[in-house]
């Protein structure tokens, strides 16, 4: 009788904490400050140029330490 009552006030408390963190959930979400379109437009641009540049970077990068390797390589087997 005593074990049905613990399990009982588990699910209870259990129930209650969820519910008390949805709750919470909700209401910080409307103190949230959602960017307006434009703002998330501009950034989205922002993100894309930046994409752009660094892969642009690490090409070069990657192809001056290919051609350095490759060279290294040709004189050490000759």
């Amino acid at each position: 009788m005593a074990g049905e009552i613990e399990t009982t006030t588990k699910k209870t408390n259990w129930i209650e904490d969820v519910r008390a963190y949805l709750g919470d959930i909700r209401s910080e979400m409307k103190r949230v400050t959602w960017p307006n379109r434009d703002r998330v437009q501009s950034t989205t641009v922002v993100v894309i140029v930046s994409v752009f540049i660094f892969a642009a970077y690490f090409k070069i990068v990657d192809t001056v330490f290919q051609k350095t390797v490759l060279a290294l390589q040709d004189r050490l087997i000759r």
